[in-house]
């Protein structure tokens, strides 16, 4: 990766720049039976029209709050980078009340009305589908998403050094975030490019999302993102590592 990448979203663009063919991002949800695989062109080209998204329609700008609701999920990943490019602080679980736009997934909603803000709402079902019926108050982001455009650009340049991240009650800049995610791959068994791992952890602590995301995308590898690990057998998991070619388990 290119060793001049400042944040999150320069991560990215380095890898798109790199093998924008190669796997990014593979997702499986073992209570749907859901997989989904996401190069790292298709998953860059979510992650701006999300961005795109977050601040033309929903009006964020730099250091803005997004308050993340969302379990350890491919569009969770999406977002996370969205907020990032465009210089907009991910509150992973934060306080929908103290931010200025919260993204909820299904099982959050009621929680997600404090904010008084913009409010995104996410199905996560399979295939990025959409609510039967969008819930009350919100807007549904496989509405919204679709129409916007393939290429982001910020109105304002992204300052590595300004808050970018908030976890398990931590804050990081987006420097911080590229430097640990350096820092701690080859203790996680990233060893440099193709390495690919898989993990099981949940979003809502550092570890998880720099298993499930920082860390292979710091090192040019790749992510087998998996929610519900719990309910796959043992014998199950096996034949997934063997079929995803997966060097090392983070559960």
């Amino acid at each position: 990766m290119n060793a001049t990448d400042r944040t999150p979203a320069d991560l990215l663009g380095s890898a798109l720049a790199a093998d924008p063919g190669r796997p990014l991002v593979t997702f499986y949800d073992d209570a749907t039976g859901e997989r989904v695989e996401l190069s790292v062109a298709t998953f860059a080209n979510w992650v701006a029209k999300t961005a795109n998204l977050l601040q033309d329609e929903l009006s964020a700008e730099p250091g803005d709050r997004v308050s993340l609701l969302l379990p350890a999920h491919w569009q969770t990943a999406v977002w996370l980078l969205a907020c990032a490019s465009v210089g907009a602080v991910a509150d992973v679980s934060g306080d929908p009340a103290a931010a200025d736009v919260v993204v909820s997934g299904p099982d959050s909603l009621e929680a997600a009305r404090a904010c008084s803000g913009a409010r995104i709402a996410l199905a996560l079902r399979p295939l990025g589908g959409r609510f039967p019926q969008p819930p009350e108050g919100f807007a549904d982001y496989a509405v919204e998403v679709p129409g916007q455009g393939d290429r982001f650009a910020p109105y304002a340049p992204v300052d590595p050094e300004a808050p970018a991240l908030i976890v398990a009650g931590r804050e990081f800049t987006g420097a911080e975030v590229v430097e640990r995610a350096r820092a701690e791959a080859t203790d996680l068994g990233l060893t440099g490019p193709g390495s690919r791992i898989l993990s099981g952890l949940p979003y809502d602590t550092w570890e998880g999302l720099h298993a499930g995301l920082y860390g292979p995308l710091a090192t040019g590898g790749s992510v087998v993102l998996c929610r519900n690990l719990d309910r796959l057998g043992d014998e199950a998991l096996d034949q997934r590592v063997e079929s995803e070619r997966v060097a090392v388990i983070s559960r």
